[in-house]
């Protein structure tokens, strides 16, 4: 059987077929109509129709159709089955999943980003054949998916994963009460754990503004204030994790995004987040990603799981 995973961006969409093993057959790009709804489902189907005539299923098409979306359905009930919070703004508000699959007349699945993410490197990333997996996008915001037993899970909400609106916990005096988040609240793990969040961090202590890329290279050459704003990211991120922990007790932790390229990360936030996990030991794993910045698409090519297909 061979699967097909489409990841919807704002300025690209990608396409990936995948075999039953895992095995990339094929992969394509194309620009995503800027502002057309329509034009951006035809966009789609092409994509589809040429990868498959590339794996050669074009006279009888038997591939599963997965699609990652930066959005995520609505469960509401005026609303439910439109997307929202898409970048890829002219899809929000509409049916996106029925009319895709009335446009490609079979079944599909659809999720967000995160969800794709966790559900790659839980297949056969670096959380492959992991019970539980928590995987986290790190960048200009902070988001991640859950995946139990190959499966992602959306939630009654669909939100499951998104930690990073949830408050910093155990929070110093001087983080209280916090800066102030998009969302319309303050101290979100967000505005800590976020590219943006560690710049501004180092800017308040130091009155220098870097980039968060800037903060990581000046630490590795010696910077000792570059050095300590790392040191409280990491105190932040394990604090972040454990609560996660203590909820969800994880087998793995996937970072990505940009700021999972941070390797220090991977050493030293283990070492903090026993502090404040409910437990005398954590078997609790930090790994980076396998794929990195492809598990979106591998991730909705594995939506449909052998079971379902």
């Amino acid at each position: 059987m061979v699967r097909i995973g489409i990841d919807l961006g704002g300025s690209k969409i990608e396409g990936i077929a995948l075999d039953e093993d895992g095995v990339e057959l094929a992969r394509q790009r194309i620009a995503t109509p800027a502002g057309d709804y329509p034009g951006t489902l035809a966009a789609i189907k092409s994509l589809i129709e040429q990868i498959e005539a590339e794996v050669g299923l074009d006279i009888k098409p038997q591939a599963s159709i997965g699609i990652c979306t930066p959005g995520a359905l609505s469960y509401a009930k005026s609303d439910v089955g439109l997307l929202k919070n898409s970048n890829s703004v002219c899809m929000n508000g509409k049916p996106v999943f029925q009319d895709l699959e009335a446009l490609l007349q079979r079944p599909i699945k659809i999720t967000n980003d995160a969800n794709c993410f966790a559900l790659s490197e839980a297949t056969d990333g670096a959380a492959k054949n992991a019970a539980i997996v928590f995987g986290v996008i790190i960048g200009t915001g902070v988001g991640a998916g859950i995946v139990v037993n190959k499966q992602a899970l959306n939630g009654a909400n669909a939100i499951a994963g998104e930690w990073g609106h949830n408050s910093m916990p155990w929070p110093n005096k001087d983080e209280l009460p916090g800066p102030d988040c998009y969302c319309g609240k303050q101290g979100c793990i967000e505005t800590f754990l976020s590219g943006p969040g560690l710049a501004k961090d180092h800017e308040l202590h130091t009155g220098h503004v870097h980039t968060s890329r800037q903060i990581v290279e000046q630490a590795e050459q010696g910077d000792v204030d570059c050095d300590q704003a790392l040191q409280r990211y990491e105190i932040r991120m394990a604090k972040g994790l454990a609560h996660v922990i203590n909820i969800l007790d994880p087998d793995v932790i996937v970072l990505g995004g940009g700021m999972g390229n941070i390797q220090r990360l991977y050493n030293n936030v283990p070492k903090l987040w026993g502090d404040y996990v409910f437990s005398d030991s954590v078997s609790t794993k930090l790994l980076p990603p396998t794929y990195g910045d492809s598990s979106g698409v591998r991730g909705a090519a594995w939506l449909w799981n052998d079971e379902a297909i």
